[in-house]
């Protein structure tokens, strides 16, 4: 019986990562691209060292100088693919998938001559060590289990191979990579297998850990942590597509009168009722950010004006969806006033977008209150 803390790792492991860690993802992808490259090139110093030591042999010298070239110059490719601001999903997977399956090339290249040398050569075996633990830079819970899973069936499947092909268990036998067993290679399997197991571990702790600094524990919303994180990543994505970005900042109205008449349970309840109104008229591209206390921000691709024209729809829905706060309670009113910045003509980065949308929800306040003002005087 699986207890619920197990159903929860595995659960969380398995789902799609959320936008926070997909975002820190891509930027994990870079860093592990990054370091590819530079073990890539690390690894042309390992001819020049069997030279120096005189342990040069030509086959596994060939192996692995052809393996080193294919991870230079792959290497190279992954870099460029990975640099923002693109974000491509399938990345991960595949640069994943190339480096356990580099490694068992390599490893195949070494059996070809020599099977104990395939199959028992720590220094390139471990490489399948160092692609499951990379994956750890992505938080994608996902990606750890299918390279941890990939390693250890392409390197059963390999020495599956060699002991299906060679007949005589002498050729099984190196004087300088000792004999291969089939207990050995399990035992490889299974360091495989514990390897994957401590990156998911590790993954699961970032994801919680995220969730809990990018998510708001009362609404379920993203919060202003996630807004700072993702909107540099927006921005570039309307630069590339060439399409307007409004960022609305909105404030309930005199939302403290709840809390006071009502309490403070009412209060978070009665946020969570906005909240659920707003989501329901929502765009499928718009995003909406909890600040803190009553103030939201709603982030969406559209112009100046279909962005005030998305924003006094969403008023009037909420102004014609009153908060009951008890069953015999009357109901509450809840109206917001709204400023909206549009990127680029009111700032190029955040900070400047929400400063200018602050003005012009001050002024809305000014004016009357449950009203959404797009542009100056």
């Amino acid at each position: 019986m699986i207890g619920p803390g197990l159903q929860d790792f595995w659960r969380q492991l398995r789902a799609p990562p959320d936008t926070l860690m997909l975002e820190i993802g891509a930027g994990g992808e870079l860093l592990v691209a990054k370091l590819r490259a530079g073990l890539s090139l690390l690894l042309l110093l390992l001819p020049l060292v069997n030279i120096i030591t005189g342990e040069f042999t030509p086959t596994e010298g060939t192996a692995g100088f052809v393996g080193v070239l294919l991870a230079v110059l792959f290497s190279q490719l992954w870099l460029l693919l990975a640099r923002p601001p693109r974000r491509l999903r399938w990345l991960p997977w595949a640069t994943a998938s190339y480096d356990v399956t580099l490694t068992t090339l390599v490893l195949a290249l070494l059996a070809l001559d020599s099977p104990a040398t395939g199959l028992n050569s720590m220094v390139v075996w471990a490489f399948y060590l160092i692609a499951i633990l990379m994956t750890a830079l992505r938080n994608d819970g996902r990606l750890t289990l299918f390279t941890g899973l990939l390693a250890i069936l392409q390197y059963g499947a390999l020495a599956a191979v060699v002991f299906q092909l060679v007949p005589d268990p002498e050729q099984l036998a190196s004087a300088d990579y000792g004999t291969v067993r089939l207990s050995n290679v399990l035992q490889r399997e299974l360091l495989l297998a514990i390897a994957t197991a401590i990156t998911a571990t590790v993954v699961f702790r970032m994801q919680r850990l995220v969730e809990l600094s990018g998510n708001d524990g009362l609404t379920g919303l993203p919060n202003r942590t996630l807004l700072v994180h993702r909107f540099p990543s927006l921005a570039d994505g309307a630069r590339a597509s060439g399409s307007s970005l409004s960022v609305c900042l909105l404030d309930l109205d005199y939302f403290r009168r709840v809390n006071d008449e009502a309490g403070r349970t009412a209060g978070d309840r009665a946020l969570c009722h906005v909240v659920g109104v707003l989501r329901q008229a929502l765009g499928h591209d718009d995003w909406l950010v909890r600040l803190g206390g009553e103030e939201f921000v709603l982030v969406m691709p559209l112009p100046t004006g279909r962005a005030w024209e998305r924003m006094e729809a969403l008023r009037r829905e909420l102004a014609a969806a009153p908060f009951q706060p008890g069953r015999d309670d009357d109901p509450m009113r809840l109206t917001f006033s709204a400023g909206i910045a549009s990127w680029p003509q009111d700032g190029n980065d955040l900070s400047q977008l929400l400063r200018r949308a602050d003005l012009r929800l001050r002024r809305a306040k000014l004016e009357g209150r449950n009203r959404v003002v797009a542009r100056d005087a």
